[in-house]
């Protein structure tokens, strides 16, 4: 039996993945607040012959060694463990037991099968070589993200790969998605207060209408994309709060309005950022109110290393029996904190398909009703683990 075959008959029992990934689902903790959930993994690796380091970066952070029977490469294997503050309405057995909290984005899935498969890896680590570090990371959701603390720590300055994987509704069970270069957006994310004169809503004049500024923003700042940005790039700006609370004949005095910019090209980072603060100080101008950008830039654009990720397609082109077929979507427009794991390291992000079965239009990642197929847990521990067999040269 080769070793691949033993490592896939030990990840088959697959019960195991289900049964940790259930646990974890029912007792989701949000980003930064994830002391539960960190315990429950460094308890999955008391008396296991590796090294465990803890509250790693900015929060709970885990890194888990395993060193081979000889020297080799060191390669790095993330997953991410924190919820989103979601109330779940996913009609599941193992519904989550904190209300408002829940896993609808599948961190309870990569966690699950990273622990399996570190296991097996674990009880094999005599018949290959090199070293490989399981990354288990908290904070994922909620900027500044726990990834980019994690890699200033040095911690991981020795890896000569990293790989991680994601699951996607949009795939069927046994589709693998690859994405060569730029293929998750960079994020920044904005507040703005709006600070007018309130008064009488039959007297407007004797006001400076912070809502109608506000308005004109909202308008305004569709033309960032529309008409200064190369057409032939793509970026996003949205709006996605305005806050303007008050009664029929009350004019406010002030407005706070959010939102977030997503762009596949660091070079539009700096520039998305000038063109809304030139249009924040033409509101002020034009409505004699005062304006108040906060702008954070945030995740940087994900980049998947062409050569690592070329890497990853031959071995999964040769694999048999449970991926049915290798796709290459379009680079999206949702971030990721793993970008800050491959501007260090060369590496790439694999898409698992998780779609339920049975479910034509299932409901996407974010959703109080987000739900996965299991069968995802095992394809993606046998996905990471033939990538990292092959990429350790066993």
């Amino acid at each position: 039996m080769s070793l691949k075959e033993k490592l896939f008959s030990k990840l088959e029992a697959k019960e195991q993945q289900i049964e940790t990934r259930r646990h974890l689902h029912a007792n989701p903790e949000l980003s930064f607040k994830e002391e539960n959930t960190a315990k429950f993994i460094e308890d999955f690796y008391q008396d296991k012959d590796v090294k465990v380091t803890a509250n790693v970066g900015n929060g709970f952070g885990i890194i888990v060694e395993i060193n081979g029977k000889a020297p080799g490469k060191t390669i790095g294997l993330r997953a991410d463990f924190d919820a989103l503050p979601i109330h779940e309405e996913a009609d599941v057995p193992f519904k989550s037991k904190n209300d408002g909290v829940m896993h609808a984005c599948g961190h309870d899935v990569h966690t699950a099968y990273l622990l399996h498969l570190g296991e097996a890896l674990i009880e094999l680590k005599d018949e290959w070589n090199g070293t490989i570090k399981l990354i288990h990371q908290h904070a994922e959701e909620v900027p500044p993200g726990g990834a980019k603390s994690i890699v200033e720590s040095g911690i991981l300055d020795d890896l000569n790969e990293v790989y991680g994987i994601h699951i996607f509704h949009m795939l069927d069970v046994g589709e693998v998605g690859l994405i060569s270069g730029n293929s998750m957006a960079g994020r920044s994310n904005f507040d703005l207060t709006i600070q007018g004169s309130g008064g009488h809503g039959a007297m407007p004049q004797t006001t400076r209408d912070a809502l109608v500024a506000g308005a004109y923003f909202v308008a305004e700042v569709q033309t960032i994309v529309s008409r200064r940005m190369d057409p032939m790039d793509s970026v996003v700006v949205s709006v996605t709060a305005f806050d303007a609370p008050g009664g029929y004949n009350v004019i406010q005095d002030k407005v706070t309005l959010r939102g977030t910019v997503r762009y596949l090209d660091e070079n539009n980072k700096v520039p998305a950022y000038e063109a809304m603060k030139k249009i924040a100080e033409g509101i002020e101008s034009s409505f004699d109110v005062k304006c108040d950008l906060d702008y954070v830039y945030d995740y940087p654009v994900a980049y998947n290393h062409p050569e690592e990720t070329q890497y990853v397609e031959d071995i999964l082109s040769e694999s048999v029996g449970y991926i049915t077929e290798i796709k290459h979507p379009r680079p999206s427009s949702g971030s990721e904190d793993f970008a800050y794991y491959t501007q260090r390291t060369p590496g790439t992000f694999i898409h698992v398909g998780s779609k339920p079965e049975g479910v034509e239009n299932p409901y996407p990642n974010h959703h109080p009703k987000f739900d996965v197929h299991e069968d995802s847990l095992l394809i993606s521990a046998k996905t990471l683990g033939d990538v990292v067999l092959g990429r350790l040269g066993n």
